[in-house]
Protein backbone atom coordinates (compact mmCIF):
# COMPACT_ATOMS: atom_id res chain seq x y z
CA UNK A 1 0.00 0.00 0.00
CA UNK A 2 1.45 3.31 -0.55
CA UNK A 3 2.53 6.18 1.28
CA UNK A 4 0.57 9.30 -0.46
CA UNK A 5 -2.41 7.78 0.49
CA UNK A 6 -2.02 9.05 3.60
CA UNK A 7 -3.16 12.36 3.77
CA UNK A 8 -4.54 14.79 6.13
CA UNK A 9 -8.59 15.16 5.54
CA UNK A 10 -9.41 17.02 9.12
CA UNK A 11 -7.76 19.09 11.82
CA UNK A 12 -9.36 19.33 15.25
CA UNK A 13 -6.61 20.55 17.82
CA UNK A 14 -4.49 17.45 18.57
CA UNK A 15 -6.68 15.20 17.14
CA UNK A 16 -5.91 14.63 13.04
CA UNK A 17 -7.98 12.20 10.94
CA UNK A 18 -7.15 10.71 7.62
CA UNK A 19 -10.07 9.44 5.23
CA UNK A 20 -10.37 6.35 3.65
CA UNK A 21 -8.10 3.01 3.51
CA UNK A 22 -4.43 3.56 5.08
CA UNK A 23 -1.22 1.51 5.70
CA UNK A 24 -1.32 2.63 8.84
CA UNK A 25 -1.86 0.52 12.63
CA UNK A 26 -3.27 0.88 15.76
CA UNK A 27 -0.98 2.36 18.60
CA UNK A 28 1.51 3.20 15.89
CA UNK A 29 3.85 5.94 15.80
CA UNK A 30 3.91 8.86 12.95
CA UNK A 31 5.07 11.85 11.67
CA UNK A 32 2.26 14.41 10.48
CA UNK A 33 2.89 17.16 8.28
CA UNK A 34 5.52 18.45 6.50
CA UNK A 35 7.01 19.76 9.54
CA UNK A 36 6.62 15.58 10.53
CA UNK A 37 5.34 16.07 14.11
CA UNK A 38 5.05 13.09 16.33
CA UNK A 39 1.22 11.39 16.37
CA UNK A 40 -0.25 7.82 17.42
CA UNK A 41 -2.80 6.71 15.87
CA UNK A 42 -5.61 6.33 18.53
CA UNK A 43 -8.81 5.11 16.37
CA UNK A 44 -9.46 2.89 13.50
CA UNK A 45 -12.60 2.06 10.82
CA UNK A 46 -12.97 1.17 7.55
CA UNK A 47 -14.03 5.21 7.26
CA UNK A 48 -12.11 7.48 8.59
CA UNK A 49 -8.27 7.15 10.53
CA UNK A 50 -7.72 8.83 13.87
CA UNK A 51 -4.58 10.25 15.39
CA UNK A 52 -3.22 12.12 18.72
CA UNK A 53 -1.12 14.27 17.93
CA UNK A 54 1.64 15.12 20.47
CA UNK A 55 3.33 18.16 18.79
CA UNK A 56 1.18 22.14 18.37
CA UNK A 57 -1.01 21.47 15.14
CA UNK A 58 -1.37 25.14 14.51
CA UNK A 59 -0.25 25.58 10.96
CA UNK A 60 -1.23 21.96 9.85
CA UNK A 61 -2.93 22.00 6.89
CA UNK A 62 -5.31 18.87 5.23
CA UNK A 63 -3.87 17.52 2.52
CA UNK A 64 -0.54 16.98 3.65
CA UNK A 65 1.26 13.68 4.67
CA UNK A 66 1.22 11.16 7.34
CA UNK A 67 3.92 9.08 7.40
CA UNK A 68 4.04 5.80 9.10
CA UNK A 69 7.01 4.55 11.41
CA UNK A 70 5.77 0.47 11.39
CA UNK A 71 6.45 0.99 15.15
CA UNK A 72 4.64 1.62 18.06
CA UNK A 73 5.23 5.15 20.62
CA UNK A 74 8.16 4.27 22.19
CA UNK A 75 11.33 5.82 24.61
CA UNK A 76 15.04 5.35 24.17
CA UNK A 77 16.79 3.35 26.89
CA UNK A 78 20.45 3.60 27.77
CA UNK A 79 23.01 5.25 29.79
CA UNK A 80 22.48 9.61 29.69
CA UNK A 81 18.69 9.29 30.65
CA UNK A 82 19.73 10.73 34.29
CA UNK A 83 20.10 14.22 34.97
CA UNK A 84 18.50 14.89 31.71
CA UNK A 85 15.26 17.03 31.54
CA UNK A 86 12.68 15.77 29.34
CA UNK A 87 8.83 16.96 28.00
CA UNK A 88 6.35 14.10 28.10
CA UNK A 89 7.51 12.64 24.93
CA UNK A 90 11.11 12.16 25.30
CA UNK A 91 12.33 15.42 23.76
CA UNK A 92 15.57 16.75 25.75
CA UNK A 93 14.64 19.82 26.53
CA UNK A 94 18.13 21.02 27.47
CA UNK A 95 19.32 20.49 23.81
CA UNK A 96 16.14 21.40 21.93
CA UNK A 97 16.58 25.18 23.95
CA UNK A 98 20.41 25.00 22.47
CA UNK A 99 18.58 24.56 18.80
CA UNK A 100 15.31 26.46 18.77
CA UNK A 101 15.75 28.92 22.03
CA UNK A 102 13.23 29.39 24.74
CA UNK A 103 10.54 28.18 22.95
CA UNK A 104 9.92 24.52 21.20
CA UNK A 105 9.93 24.66 17.99
CA UNK A 106 7.94 22.13 16.45
CA UNK A 107 9.00 19.09 14.20
CA UNK A 108 12.58 19.45 16.10
CA UNK A 109 13.81 15.75 16.32
CA UNK A 110 16.42 15.32 18.71
CA UNK A 111 18.11 12.06 20.22
CA UNK A 112 16.97 11.77 23.81
CA UNK A 113 20.49 10.54 24.63
CA UNK A 114 23.37 12.08 23.28
CA UNK A 115 24.90 9.60 20.87
CA UNK A 116 28.31 11.66 20.52
CA UNK A 117 29.28 11.08 24.24
CA UNK A 118 31.58 8.18 24.91
CA UNK A 119 31.32 5.76 27.27
CA UNK A 120 33.42 3.77 29.79
CA UNK A 121 31.97 0.32 28.99
CA UNK A 122 32.76 -2.87 30.75
CA UNK A 123 32.01 -5.95 28.25
CA UNK A 124 30.44 -8.49 30.66
CA UNK A 125 29.69 -11.50 28.65
CA UNK A 126 32.11 -13.69 26.28
CA UNK A 127 31.66 -15.68 23.12
CA UNK A 128 29.36 -19.01 23.75
CA UNK A 129 27.78 -17.20 26.36
CA UNK A 130 24.09 -17.95 26.37
CA UNK A 131 21.64 -15.06 27.34
CA UNK A 132 18.04 -14.64 27.87
CA UNK A 133 15.94 -11.52 27.96
CA UNK A 134 16.74 -9.32 30.64
CA UNK A 135 20.45 -10.26 31.26
CA UNK A 136 23.29 -7.67 31.58
CA UNK A 137 25.80 -8.06 29.26
CA UNK A 138 27.75 -4.89 29.94
CA UNK A 139 27.71 -2.12 32.06
CA UNK A 140 29.09 1.67 33.03
CA UNK A 141 29.21 4.38 35.64
CA UNK A 142 26.22 7.03 34.19
CA UNK A 143 27.07 9.30 37.44
CA UNK A 144 28.98 8.07 40.18
CA UNK A 145 25.69 7.28 42.00
CA UNK A 146 24.29 4.86 39.32
CA UNK A 147 25.79 2.21 37.72
CA UNK A 148 24.27 1.67 34.23
CA UNK A 149 23.58 -1.99 33.72
CA UNK A 150 23.31 -2.56 30.10
CA UNK A 151 20.35 -5.65 29.63
CA UNK A 152 19.00 -7.26 26.98
CA UNK A 153 15.64 -6.51 25.85
CA UNK A 154 13.35 -8.91 27.29
CA UNK A 155 11.54 -10.17 24.14
CA UNK A 156 14.83 -11.75 22.91
CA UNK A 157 17.75 -14.36 24.12
CA UNK A 158 20.59 -16.41 22.19
CA UNK A 159 24.25 -17.49 21.83
CA UNK A 160 26.92 -14.97 21.98
CA UNK A 161 29.34 -15.08 19.19
CA UNK A 162 31.40 -11.84 19.07
CA UNK A 163 31.69 -9.48 21.73
CA UNK A 164 34.25 -6.22 21.55
CA UNK A 165 36.76 -5.32 24.36
CA UNK A 166 35.95 -3.37 27.12
CA UNK A 167 36.62 0.64 26.33
CA UNK A 168 34.78 3.61 25.48
CA UNK A 169 31.84 3.56 22.89
CA UNK A 170 29.29 5.76 21.95
CA UNK A 171 25.41 4.72 22.60
CA UNK A 172 24.72 3.40 19.27
CA UNK A 173 28.45 1.52 18.75
CA UNK A 174 27.73 -2.19 18.67
CA UNK A 175 29.70 -4.18 21.40
CA UNK A 176 28.27 -7.84 21.49
CA UNK A 177 26.23 -9.52 18.99
CA UNK A 178 24.49 -12.74 19.64
CA UNK A 179 22.55 -15.36 17.41
CA UNK A 180 18.99 -16.12 18.08
CA UNK A 181 16.67 -19.05 18.17
CA UNK A 182 15.96 -18.53 14.46
CA UNK A 183 19.79 -18.18 13.30
CA UNK A 184 19.50 -14.27 13.13
CA UNK A 185 22.99 -12.32 13.75
CA UNK A 186 21.34 -9.28 16.34
CA UNK A 187 24.11 -6.70 17.31
CA UNK A 188 23.79 -5.41 20.16
CA UNK A 189 24.11 -1.90 21.26
CA UNK A 190 24.29 0.59 24.42
CA UNK A 191 21.02 1.47 24.66
CA UNK A 192 17.43 0.07 23.14
CA UNK A 193 14.01 0.92 22.75
CA UNK A 194 10.45 0.39 24.44
CA UNK A 195 6.45 0.85 24.15
CA UNK A 196 5.58 3.33 26.70
CA UNK A 197 1.90 1.95 26.92
CA UNK A 198 2.97 -1.43 27.36
CA UNK A 199 4.96 -3.06 30.93
CA UNK A 200 8.06 -4.48 30.59
CA UNK A 201 8.19 -7.94 31.78
CA UNK A 202 9.07 -9.29 35.04
CA UNK A 203 9.84 -12.72 36.55
CA UNK A 204 7.65 -12.55 39.89
CA UNK A 205 5.61 -9.84 41.97
CA UNK A 206 7.47 -9.63 45.87
CA UNK A 207 5.63 -8.49 48.83
CA UNK A 208 6.59 -5.72 49.84
CA UNK A 209 7.76 -5.32 53.28
CA UNK A 210 10.05 -2.59 53.09
CA UNK A 211 8.84 0.92 54.45
CA UNK A 212 10.25 4.33 51.75
CA UNK A 213 11.98 6.28 53.87
CA UNK A 214 11.12 9.87 53.24
CA UNK A 215 12.10 11.60 56.59
CA UNK A 216 8.60 13.03 56.80
CA UNK A 217 7.64 12.40 60.33
CA UNK A 218 3.51 12.32 59.79
CA UNK A 219 4.58 9.36 56.61
CA UNK A 220 7.17 7.05 58.40
CA UNK A 221 5.14 6.86 61.37
CA UNK A 222 1.38 7.72 61.00
CA UNK A 223 1.25 6.71 57.47
CA UNK A 224 4.28 4.72 55.33
CA UNK A 225 3.91 3.57 52.44
CA UNK A 226 6.01 0.41 51.38
CA UNK A 227 8.71 0.27 48.32
CA UNK A 228 6.40 -0.79 45.21
CA UNK A 229 3.41 0.42 47.13
CA UNK A 230 1.39 3.17 45.47
CA UNK A 231 0.62 6.51 47.25
CA UNK A 232 -2.23 9.35 46.51
CA UNK A 233 -1.97 12.78 47.57
CA UNK A 234 -5.25 15.06 46.99
CA UNK A 235 -5.21 18.16 47.72
CA UNK A 236 -7.18 21.45 46.83
CA UNK A 237 -4.89 24.54 45.73
CA UNK A 238 -2.56 25.94 48.31
CA UNK A 239 -2.56 22.98 50.32
CA UNK A 240 1.07 22.20 49.25
CA UNK A 241 0.94 19.09 47.20
CA UNK A 242 4.28 20.09 44.75
CA UNK A 243 5.59 20.96 48.07
CA UNK A 244 5.40 17.77 49.61
CA UNK A 245 6.30 15.95 46.50
CA UNK A 246 9.27 17.98 45.98
CA UNK A 247 10.14 16.89 49.91
CA UNK A 248 9.42 13.32 48.79
CA UNK A 249 11.39 13.66 45.63
CA UNK A 250 14.60 15.27 47.43
CA UNK A 251 14.62 13.29 50.92
CA UNK A 252 12.88 9.59 50.22
CA UNK A 253 15.78 6.59 49.89
CA UNK A 254 14.80 5.00 46.59
CA UNK A 255 18.19 5.02 44.50
CA UNK A 256 16.33 6.72 41.33
CA UNK A 257 13.55 9.66 41.24
CA UNK A 258 11.85 10.29 38.20
CA UNK A 259 9.76 13.69 38.84
CA UNK A 260 6.90 13.93 36.28
CA UNK A 261 5.65 17.49 36.12
CA UNK A 262 2.14 17.04 34.12
CA UNK A 263 0.56 19.93 33.42
CA UNK A 264 1.85 22.01 36.10
CA UNK A 265 2.63 25.72 36.07
CA UNK A 266 6.37 26.15 34.66
CA UNK A 267 7.75 28.35 37.48
CA UNK A 268 6.99 25.24 39.33
CA UNK A 269 9.04 23.07 37.53
CA UNK A 270 11.69 25.98 37.44
CA UNK A 271 11.80 25.92 41.13
CA UNK A 272 11.96 22.01 41.12
CA UNK A 273 14.91 21.94 38.67
CA UNK A 274 16.40 24.97 40.52
CA UNK A 275 16.08 23.14 43.91
CA UNK A 276 17.69 19.86 42.90
CA UNK A 277 20.67 20.82 41.38
CA UNK A 278 21.44 22.69 44.79
CA UNK A 279 20.93 19.95 47.11
CA UNK A 280 23.43 17.27 48.21
CA UNK A 281 22.17 14.18 48.56
CA UNK A 282 22.39 13.08 52.29
CA UNK A 283 23.39 9.26 51.92
CA UNK A 284 26.14 10.36 48.93
CA UNK A 285 27.21 13.92 49.50
CA UNK A 286 26.82 14.39 45.70
CA UNK A 287 24.07 16.32 43.71
CA UNK A 288 20.83 15.07 44.05
CA UNK A 289 20.23 15.21 40.03
CA UNK A 290 22.62 12.74 39.77
CA UNK A 291 20.02 10.44 40.65
CA UNK A 292 16.84 12.39 39.03
CA UNK A 293 15.00 12.47 35.92
CA UNK A 294 12.99 15.07 35.51
CA UNK A 295 9.67 15.10 32.65
CA UNK A 296 8.10 19.00 32.64
CA UNK A 297 4.79 18.54 30.52
CA UNK A 298 3.77 22.06 31.90
CA UNK A 299 0.34 23.89 31.20
CA UNK A 300 1.30 25.12 28.26
CA UNK A 301 2.57 22.43 26.42
CA UNK A 302 0.77 20.87 23.52
CA UNK A 303 -2.10 18.73 25.66
CA UNK A 304 -1.62 15.34 23.90
CA UNK A 305 1.79 14.55 25.41
CA UNK A 306 0.09 15.80 28.87
CA UNK A 307 -1.69 12.50 28.78
CA UNK A 308 1.88 10.25 27.27
CA UNK A 309 3.95 12.02 30.07
CA UNK A 310 3.20 9.75 32.84
CA UNK A 311 3.73 6.52 30.51
CA UNK A 312 7.11 7.49 29.59
CA UNK A 313 7.75 8.26 33.46
CA UNK A 314 6.62 4.85 34.23
CA UNK A 315 8.79 3.04 31.41
CA UNK A 316 11.66 5.28 32.62
CA UNK A 317 11.18 3.81 35.94
CA UNK A 318 10.62 0.23 34.86
CA UNK A 319 14.08 0.88 33.10
CA UNK A 320 15.96 1.25 36.20
CA UNK A 321 13.87 -1.70 38.41
CA UNK A 322 15.03 -4.06 35.66
CA UNK A 323 18.97 -3.09 36.77
CA UNK A 324 17.72 -3.32 40.36
CA UNK A 325 17.07 -0.27 41.50
CA UNK A 326 14.58 1.06 43.88
CA UNK A 327 12.95 4.04 41.80
CA UNK A 328 10.12 6.28 43.07
CA UNK A 329 7.63 8.25 40.68
CA UNK A 330 6.62 11.51 41.83
CA UNK A 331 3.60 12.48 39.16
CA UNK A 332 2.56 16.07 40.01
CA UNK A 333 -0.45 16.26 38.87
CA UNK A 334 -2.50 13.10 37.94
CA UNK A 335 -5.57 15.52 37.40
CA UNK A 336 -4.24 17.36 35.13
CA UNK A 337 -3.41 13.94 33.18
CA UNK A 338 -7.19 13.18 33.30
CA UNK A 339 -8.00 16.99 32.49
CA UNK A 340 -6.10 16.07 29.13
CA UNK A 341 -7.74 12.46 28.61
CA UNK A 342 -11.02 14.90 28.87
CA UNK A 343 -10.10 17.21 26.29
CA UNK A 344 -9.20 14.70 23.92
CA UNK A 345 -12.17 12.81 24.55
CA UNK A 346 -14.80 15.84 23.64
CA UNK A 347 -13.07 16.23 20.65
CA UNK A 348 -13.36 12.81 19.37
CA UNK A 349 -17.24 12.95 20.16
CA UNK A 350 -16.96 10.08 22.99
CA UNK A 351 -20.14 9.39 25.27
CA UNK A 352 -18.56 11.59 28.91
CA UNK A 353 -19.04 9.87 32.09
CA UNK A 354 -18.87 11.71 35.22
CA UNK A 355 -17.96 15.17 35.12
CA UNK A 356 -17.21 15.19 31.63
CA UNK A 357 -14.47 12.74 32.20
CA UNK A 358 -14.21 9.69 29.59
CA UNK A 359 -15.68 6.29 31.06
CA UNK A 360 -12.69 4.44 30.75
CA UNK A 361 -11.00 6.76 33.07
CA UNK A 362 -10.67 4.28 35.97
CA UNK A 363 -9.27 2.01 33.95
CA UNK A 364 -6.46 4.36 32.33
CA UNK A 365 -5.73 5.31 36.46
CA UNK A 366 -5.79 1.62 37.34
CA UNK A 367 -3.13 1.08 34.23
CA UNK A 368 -0.82 3.48 35.09
CA UNK A 369 -1.02 3.09 39.08
CA UNK A 370 -0.59 -1.05 38.51
CA UNK A 371 3.04 -0.66 36.95
CA UNK A 372 3.91 0.11 40.03
CA UNK A 373 5.58 -3.04 41.99
CA UNK A 374 8.57 -4.74 44.61
CA UNK A 375 9.50 -7.77 42.08
CA UNK A 376 12.17 -10.14 41.17
CA UNK A 377 13.01 -8.85 37.60
CA UNK A 378 14.10 -11.32 34.28
CA UNK A 379 17.76 -10.88 35.38
CA UNK A 380 17.39 -12.50 39.02
CA UNK A 381 17.61 -8.68 40.93
CA UNK A 382 15.16 -7.24 42.92
CA UNK A 383 13.89 -4.19 42.26
CA UNK A 384 10.87 -1.71 43.04
CA UNK A 385 8.89 0.96 41.50
CA UNK A 386 6.86 3.11 44.09
CA UNK A 387 4.22 5.78 42.61
CA UNK A 388 3.18 8.69 44.18
CA UNK A 389 0.44 10.76 42.04
CA UNK A 390 -1.13 13.68 43.28
CA UNK A 391 -4.66 14.88 42.65
CA UNK A 392 -5.88 18.45 42.39
CA UNK A 393 -9.65 18.25 43.18
CA UNK A 394 -11.48 21.51 42.30
CA UNK A 395 -12.13 23.40 45.38
CA UNK A 396 -11.14 20.24 47.59
CA UNK A 397 -14.05 18.28 46.77
CA UNK A 398 -12.46 14.34 47.65
CA UNK A 399 -15.62 13.39 46.08
CA UNK A 400 -14.88 14.15 42.45
CA UNK A 401 -14.15 11.58 39.89
CA UNK A 402 -10.29 11.67 39.99
CA UNK A 403 -9.94 11.51 43.36
CA UNK A 404 -12.22 8.78 43.69
CA UNK A 405 -10.76 6.17 41.48
CA UNK A 406 -7.46 6.77 42.93
CA UNK A 407 -8.38 6.01 45.99
CA UNK A 408 -9.55 2.40 44.14
CA UNK A 409 -6.22 1.87 42.77
CA UNK A 410 -3.98 3.27 45.84
CA UNK A 411 -3.39 2.03 49.57
CA UNK A 412 -1.97 5.36 50.80
CA UNK A 413 -4.05 8.13 50.66
CA UNK A 414 -2.66 11.30 52.19
CA UNK A 415 -5.53 14.05 52.22
CA UNK A 416 -3.95 17.46 52.68
CA UNK A 417 -6.47 20.34 54.32
CA UNK A 418 -6.77 23.49 53.08
CA UNK A 419 -7.61 24.44 57.04
CA UNK A 420 -4.31 23.15 58.33
CA UNK A 421 -2.54 24.95 55.47
CA UNK A 422 -4.39 27.95 56.13
CA UNK A 423 -2.90 27.59 59.72
CA UNK A 424 0.54 27.25 58.37
CA UNK A 425 0.55 23.60 59.73
CA UNK A 426 3.01 21.81 57.17
CA UNK A 427 2.51 18.91 55.89
CA UNK A 428 -0.87 19.70 55.83
CA UNK A 429 -1.95 16.20 55.63
CA UNK A 430 -5.47 15.37 57.53
CA UNK A 431 -4.38 12.58 60.51
CA UNK A 432 -8.11 11.87 60.64
CA UNK A 433 -8.73 11.91 57.00
CA UNK A 434 -6.19 9.87 55.93
CA UNK A 435 -4.92 5.98 55.58
CA UNK A 436 -2.51 3.47 54.81
CA UNK A 437 -3.10 0.00 54.21
CA UNK A 438 0.92 -1.29 54.47
CA UNK A 439 1.02 -1.38 57.92
CA UNK A 440 0.66 -5.03 58.66
CA UNK A 441 2.93 -5.15 55.68
CA UNK A 442 5.87 -3.26 57.40
CA UNK A 443 5.16 -3.76 61.38
CA UNK A 444 7.94 -6.37 61.72
CA UNK A 445 10.32 -3.73 59.87
CA UNK A 446 10.19 -1.68 61.89
CA UNK A 447 9.91 -3.80 64.87
CA UNK A 448 13.14 -5.19 63.57
CA UNK A 449 14.79 -2.31 62.72
CA UNK A 450 13.71 0.72 64.45
CA UNK A 451 12.20 -0.43 68.02
CA UNK A 452 10.46 -3.43 69.37
CA UNK A 453 7.75 -1.01 70.59
CA UNK A 454 7.47 1.42 67.49
CA UNK A 455 3.85 0.50 66.63
CA UNK A 456 2.48 0.55 70.03
CA UNK A 457 3.87 3.82 70.24
CA UNK A 458 2.58 5.40 67.04
CA UNK A 459 -1.03 3.65 68.49
CA UNK A 460 -0.86 5.84 71.24
CA UNK A 461 -0.60 8.60 69.68
CA UNK A 462 -2.44 8.26 67.19
CA UNK A 463 -5.33 7.78 70.09
CA UNK A 464 -4.40 11.03 71.46
CA UNK A 465 -5.02 12.56 68.33
CA UNK A 466 -8.50 10.58 67.56
CA UNK A 467 -10.01 11.64 71.38
CA UNK A 468 -8.89 15.01 70.95
CA UNK A 469 -10.73 15.44 68.00
CA UNK A 470 -13.52 14.40 69.72
CA UNK A 471 -13.21 16.48 73.04
CA UNK A 472 -12.65 19.61 70.53
CA UNK A 473 -16.30 19.18 69.60
CA UNK A 474 -17.11 19.73 73.72
CA UNK A 475 -14.69 22.30 73.99
CA UNK A 476 -16.29 24.84 70.44
CA UNK A 477 -19.91 24.24 72.50
CA UNK A 478 -19.23 24.68 75.88
CA UNK A 479 -15.57 25.81 76.47
CA UNK A 480 -12.56 23.86 78.08
CA UNK A 481 -13.05 24.84 81.62
CA UNK A 482 -15.57 22.01 82.24
CA UNK A 483 -13.12 19.51 81.16
CA UNK A 484 -11.93 17.25 84.16
CA UNK A 485 -7.93 17.68 84.25
CA UNK A 486 -7.01 13.97 82.67
CA UNK A 487 -9.32 15.37 79.27
CA UNK A 488 -7.42 18.81 79.17
CA UNK A 489 -4.30 16.55 79.23
CA UNK A 490 -5.40 14.71 76.37
CA UNK A 491 -5.68 18.13 74.69
CA UNK A 492 -2.20 19.60 75.75
CA UNK A 493 -0.27 16.45 74.37
CA UNK A 494 -2.17 16.45 71.29
CA UNK A 495 -0.83 19.56 70.96
CA UNK A 496 2.51 18.64 71.51
CA UNK A 497 2.03 15.63 68.96
CA UNK A 498 0.46 18.48 66.34
CA UNK A 499 3.12 20.75 66.66
CA UNK A 500 6.25 19.00 67.83
CA UNK A 501 5.92 16.35 65.79
CA UNK A 502 3.65 16.41 62.75
CA UNK A 503 4.15 19.50 61.96
CA UNK A 504 7.69 19.74 60.42
CA UNK A 505 9.52 22.58 58.80
CA UNK A 506 11.15 22.29 55.06
CA UNK A 507 13.13 25.29 55.23
CA UNK A 508 14.74 24.33 58.35
CA UNK A 509 18.31 22.68 58.33
CA UNK A 510 17.47 20.16 61.23
CA UNK A 511 13.57 19.84 60.78
CA UNK A 512 13.41 19.34 56.70
CA UNK A 513 14.24 15.45 56.93
CA UNK A 514 14.25 13.80 60.11
CA UNK A 515 15.81 10.55 60.37
CA UNK A 516 13.36 7.27 61.47
CA UNK A 517 15.10 6.48 65.12
CA UNK A 518 14.74 10.31 65.95
CA UNK A 519 11.69 10.11 64.76
CA UNK A 520 11.11 7.09 67.43
CA UNK A 521 12.92 8.75 70.35
CA UNK A 522 10.68 11.89 69.97
CA UNK A 523 7.18 9.48 70.09
CA UNK A 524 8.90 7.68 72.58
CA UNK A 525 9.34 10.89 75.01
CA UNK A 526 6.39 12.16 73.97
CA UNK A 527 4.54 9.24 75.37
CA UNK A 528 6.38 9.26 78.47
CA UNK A 529 5.90 12.82 79.26
CA UNK A 530 2.04 11.84 78.95
CA UNK A 531 2.08 8.77 81.45
CA UNK A 532 3.69 10.44 83.71
CA UNK A 533 1.30 13.55 83.60
CA UNK A 534 -1.52 10.81 84.13
CA UNK A 535 0.37 9.59 87.46
CA UNK A 536 0.49 13.52 88.55
CA UNK A 537 -3.09 13.90 87.60
CA UNK A 538 -4.20 10.83 89.91
CA UNK A 539 -2.52 12.58 92.53
CA UNK A 540 -4.91 15.12 92.53
CA UNK A 541 -2.01 17.62 91.69
CA UNK A 542 -3.81 20.23 88.96
CA UNK A 543 -2.56 20.16 85.35
CA UNK A 544 -1.84 23.81 85.55
CA UNK A 545 1.25 22.96 87.98
CA UNK A 546 2.41 20.67 84.98
CA UNK A 547 2.00 23.25 82.83
CA UNK A 548 3.86 25.76 84.70
CA UNK A 549 7.45 23.58 84.49
CA UNK A 550 7.49 24.03 80.61
CA UNK A 551 8.03 20.50 79.49
CA UNK A 552 5.47 20.97 77.25
CA UNK A 553 6.71 23.60 75.62
CA UNK A 554 10.34 22.41 75.82
CA UNK A 555 8.88 19.23 74.02
CA UNK A 556 7.57 21.03 70.78
CA UNK A 557 11.40 22.65 70.15
CA UNK A 558 12.66 19.90 70.41
CA UNK A 559 12.65 19.25 66.71
CA UNK A 560 14.71 22.25 66.29
CA UNK A 561 17.19 21.52 69.20
CA UNK A 562 18.24 17.78 69.23
CA UNK A 563 20.48 17.26 66.05
CA UNK A 564 19.43 14.06 63.91
CA UNK A 565 22.85 12.68 64.28
CA UNK A 566 22.71 13.04 68.07
CA UNK A 567 19.13 10.88 68.88
CA UNK A 568 21.05 10.08 72.24
CA UNK A 569 20.58 13.35 73.49
CA UNK A 570 16.27 12.46 73.20
CA UNK A 571 17.38 10.47 76.78
CA UNK A 572 18.35 14.13 78.64
CA UNK A 573 14.65 15.12 77.72
CA UNK A 574 13.34 11.92 79.63
CA UNK A 575 15.48 12.78 82.59
CA UNK A 576 14.26 15.91 82.86
CA UNK A 577 10.50 14.89 82.81
CA UNK A 578 11.85 12.41 85.35
CA UNK A 579 13.37 14.91 87.59
CA UNK A 580 10.55 17.72 87.17
CA UNK A 581 7.35 15.17 87.89
CA UNK A 582 9.26 13.68 90.83
CA UNK A 583 9.67 17.38 92.63
CA UNK A 584 5.46 17.87 91.79
CA UNK A 585 4.89 14.59 93.31
CA UNK A 586 7.25 15.47 96.42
Amino acid sequence: MRNDINRIYGINGPVVTIKGATNLGMTEMVYVGEKRLVGEVIRLDDELTTIQVYEDTSGLKPGEMVYPTGGPMCVTLGPGIIRNIYDGIQNPLTKTAEIAGDFIAKGINVSPIDEEKRWDVEILVKPGDVLAGGSIYAQCEETPLIMHRIMLPPNLSGEVVECRPSGQYRINDTIVKIKDGKGNIVDLTLCQKWPIRIPRPIKRRKPMTIPLITGQRIIDTFFPIAKGGTAAIPGGFGTGKTMTQHQLAKWCDADIIIYVGCGERGNEMTQALVEFSEIVDPKSGRPLTDRTVLIANTSNMPVAAREASIYTGITLAEYYRDMGYDTALMADSTSRWAEALREISGRLEEMPAEEGYPAYLPSRLSQFYERAGSVETLNGRSGSITVIGAVSPQGSDFSEPVTQNTKRFTRCFWALDKSLAYARHYPAINWNDSYTEYINDLTDWYQNNVGVDFMKLRKELMTILVEENSLMEIVRLIGSDVLPDDQKLTIEIARVIRVGFLQQNAMHETDTYVPVQKQYGMMKVICHLYHKCKEIIAHQIPLSRITATGLFEKLIKMKYEVPNDQPEMLDDYMKEIDAKTAALLR
